[in-house]
């Protein structure tokens, strides 16, 4: 009934503060797994999808005031995609992948969206990992391979002196967390998206595999703002 009482009151237009309250509240609560059973419905999840940007493909990010609430958005619904069979299911009949993959393009040359970009990665993470339609999905239908790809590199900030050697520079600084963070994500949901991809067969996959080939030569030369989590990168 908690559950229910806090979700009516997202759907409806409240103040940012209140939507993010409530959402911290409805991510501790998704933990538990009993709580879940009667909230994961269609339309609970659309609520949570619309408070994440992840309805309207062409509304761009443009209110930073909207950026906590899109982030708490995205953390529950990492949480009850992991903990509800139900709601994994909802996720192919959503077609949340695909929007999780345009909310990932709206982020490119956006200031202060780390955060959205880490948990839209995450998210993307768990769908591939626990649901093995939406993992071919992301790799055949929405170039899954390309989209994390381009993440990684703008999370490693990958600077090019030929079509497929990265700059080596020996004195630049470590990641910062947040950019680590993001890389080690889609580093995690690429590993799922190409784990069925020993035969590559056009040309274009061919081109894919040796760009990203060369993307993670460059991060296994790149360091994270602790050695814990250098380790964790690599």
């Amino acid at each position: 009934k908690l559950c229910e009482g806090i979700l009516n009151i997202l759907e409806k237009d409240t103040k940012t503060s209140c939507q993010v309250a409530c959402l911290e509240a409805l991510r501790i609560l998704s933990r538990d797994k009993k709580v879940l059973v009667p909230v994961t419905t269609k339309r609970n999840m659309q609520i949570l999808m619309r408070l994440a940007k992840l309805d309207n493909v062409e509304d761009p990010l443009e209110r930073e005031s909207e950026f906590p609430v899109i982030v708490e958005a995205l953390k529950c619904l990492c949480n009850i995609i992991f903990n509800s069979s139900v709601a994994q299911k909802l996720s192919l009949e959503l077609n949340l992948a695909a929007m999780l993959c345009n909310l990932l393009q709206k982020c490119k040359d956006q200031r202060f969206v780390d955060d959205i970009k880490c948990f839209d990665l995450r998210l993307l993470f768990l769908l591939s990992l626990l649901h093995t339609d939406i993992r071919s999905q992301l790799r055949q239908e929405l170039q899954g391979v390309q989209v994390l790809t381009q993440a990684l590199e703008s999370s490693l900030s990958v600077r090019w002196t030929e079509e497929y050697k990265a700059a080596e520079d020996r004195d630049r600084p470590p990641l910062s967390l947040q950019e680590t963070d993001c890389a080690i994500e889609a580093l995690k949901a690429l590993f799922n998206v190409t784990l069925d991809s020993w035969n590559v067969h056009s040309k274009n996959e061919s081109h894919q595999f040796r760009y990203m080939a060369a993307i993670l030569r460059h991060c296994l030369l790149t360091t994270g703002p602790t050695e814990d989590k250098t380790e964790e990168l690599h």
